[in-house]
């Protein structure tokens, strides 16, 4: 006994083609995560060069005792708010420098790349603020004043005023890696068109045409019965 088979109908959709072995787009690897991590715990390292650089790079601030207390030398300068643009600039370069070493090192991008960059950015620029304010002066001023001496200047404590200057690193790396991702990254190949679907609907055409004669042509008469 066989069982009927039903024709496929012109206006059916096709059949869903068989998924290729391994061809889930946007899957997520354990490589992706571990390209991940390596990129967080690289950029939490460079932290370090953050605070160094801030250090050597920024204005330095100083005060001066009369032997009861403790005043700006300069209270004119600008030296704080240079001390902040420079961490700012330094946080910026990094931002720059991060996302160009992440791209070109996997250019395929990806959200475990994007996560790291990120997490690792702003664990680098908090490991900068804080390695940075551990190789300045010392914020303790009252020990500061006695070991200078009354009327000799002595150097003030590192301060980062402006804390929104913290984002500036992860917020340049993520966007201009982004950037360079949607720039630069070979796209997929469209699939294949499916012959035999059209997307819309189209009457089925017969192959051959009744002709019907006019409606004003006269009768043909009748053929005489010959002999």
């Amino acid at each position: 006994m066989t069982e009927a088979v039903t024709p496929q109908s012109p206006l059916d959709p096709p059949p869903l083609q068989p998924e290729k072995p391994g061809a889930a787009a946007g899957a997520i690897t354990p490589e992706d995560i571990r390209d991940g991590a390596v990129v967080a715990l690289l950029l939490g390292a460079a932290g370090l060069l953050l605070g160094l650089l801030w250090v050597w790079l920024a204005p330095k601030v100083q005060y001066v005792s009369n032997g009861e207390a403790v005043f700006l030398r300069n209270s004119e300068s600008e030296a704080r708010i240079a001390s902040d643009g420079t961490f700012f600039l330094l946080a910026l370069g990094l931002g720059v420098l991060s996302a160009v070493g992440t791209f070109l090192w996997r250019r395929s991008g990806g959200v475990p790349l994007v996560i790291g960059l990120a997490v690792g950015s702003v664990f680098g620029a908090l490991v900068g603020w804080r390695f940075g304010l551990w190789l300045g002066p010392s914020s303790d001023l009252v020990a500061a004043a006695k070991k200078a001496g009354e009327g000799v200047a002595f150097d003030a404590p590192l301060e980062l005023l402006a804390h929104g200057a913290l984002l500036a690193w992860p917020m340049t790396a993520v966007l201009l890696h982004l950037g360079m991702t949607v720039l630069w990254t070979p796209r997929d190949p469209d699939p294949e068109p499916v012959y035999g679907w059209s997307g819309y609907y189209q009457a089925p055409t017969s192959t051959s045409t009744p002709t019907t004669p006019p409606a004003d042509a006269a009768p043909s008469a009748p053929e005489t019965p010959r002999a």
